[in-house]
Order: C-alpha cells, then sequence, then structure tokens
C-alpha cells in the first residue's frame, strides 16, 4: 500500500514540474514602446492626462516567431515598464510627483498597467511598479491605447519627451 502512495505522489510531483518546464517552453517576452509629451505650463499638483498615441503592437509577428499564434496565448501579463526621458537629454523626474498608465483597447476596459508614487528621483529613467493584471485581451490586439496620468511638482519651462518601454511576458498553451 505504501508502494503505491509512494508511486502516486512522485507521479504528482513530476506532472506538476513537467507542466512547469512546458510553461518556460511557451514563455517569450513581447517589447513594445511609445513616446508622450509632458507640456511646458502642465499644472502643477493636479493629476493631469497626458496624450499617448496608439500603440501599434507587432503580437502576430512575435507570436509566430516563437511558433504560436493568438489563439494559443493563455496568459499575458507586464513584466516591466520603464519610462525615460528623451528630451530635453539632461533633464531628470526631478520634477514628477507621481506617475500613473493605464492600458485599453477599443472593446476593452481600461485597467491600470504601471505605476510609481512619491517619487524622488534625481535620474532620467524611471522603472514603475507592475500590476498584475492579466493583459491577453490588450496584446493580442492590433494596437491599444496608453492613457497616462501625471502629477508634477515644479514648474516646467520646456515641454520634456519621455519613452516608455514596456515587456510583456506571455506563455501560451501548447495545443
Amino acid at each position: 500500500m505504501k508502494t503505491k502512495t509512494y508511486t502516486l505522489i512522485t507521479l504528482l510531483v513530476l506532472s506538476l514540474a513537467s507542466c512547469n518546464v512546458v510553461d518556460q517552453l511557451l514563455t517569450f517576452t513581447i517589447s513594445n514602446q511609445t513616446s508622450f509629451t509632458i507640456a511646458s505650463g502642465f499644472p502643477l499638483n493636479t493629476a493631469s492626462e497626458i496624450i499617448t498615441p496608439d500603440v501599434t503592437t507587432n503580437s502576430s509577428a512575435e507570436f509566430q516567431n516563437n511558433n504560436t499564434n493568438a489563439n494559443l496565448v493563455k496568459d499575458a501579463r507586464l513584466k516591466e515598464l520603464k519610462v525615460t526621458i528623451t528630451n530635453p537629454t539632461d533633464k531628470t523626474f526631478s520634477f514628477l510627483r507621481s506617475i500613473h498608465l493605464y492600458i485599453s483597447t477599443d472593446s476593452t476596459d481600461e485597467i491600470e498597467l504601471a505605476y510609481l508614487d512619491d517619487i524622488n528621483s534625481t535620474t532620467n529613467v524611471l522603472n514603475l511598479t507592475v500590476t498584475d493584471s492579466k493583459l491577453d485581451k490588450y496584446i493580442k490586439a492590433s494596437s491599444y491605447k496608453i492613457r497616462t496620468k501625471a502629477v508634477i511638482k515644479e514648474t516646467l519651462t520646456k515641454d520634456i519627451t519621455v519613452k516608455a518601454d514596456m515587456k510583456f511576458r506571455v506563455t501560451a498553451d501548447p495545443f
């Protein structure tokens, strides 16, 4: 009887471990980016929206490069979102109090993607805190919208261009 129990437990552990190995084999990263401008004259200490152009995804090509397609994607989550000031090159994020980015498509609801509050940075790069939202519907779409809400704490004398680099972790189903 003990032998059967040990055999059953061993088989369960092996099957669970093999599922994790299969998931790792079918997991890949999709990278996208967008840029937006924080205009001079942006209101101080008020959460204001920044217009961001639609992001055209390269998901179909990425799915094909990873031997899968959109129908087989079972999980997509944001792994990293980094914002970088690209113009003026000597500007840092010391002017920024908080930033929140949201994602949506024409056919899906908007959800929060990443954020950072109480910013006290003297660099031109910020790594935002990503949410654990499931993003399959957004990644499978041909494009999505990013809405940015920011609060600044200093008066801006020049427009600031910011690039947002997003890395999504995608896992496909083998069947």
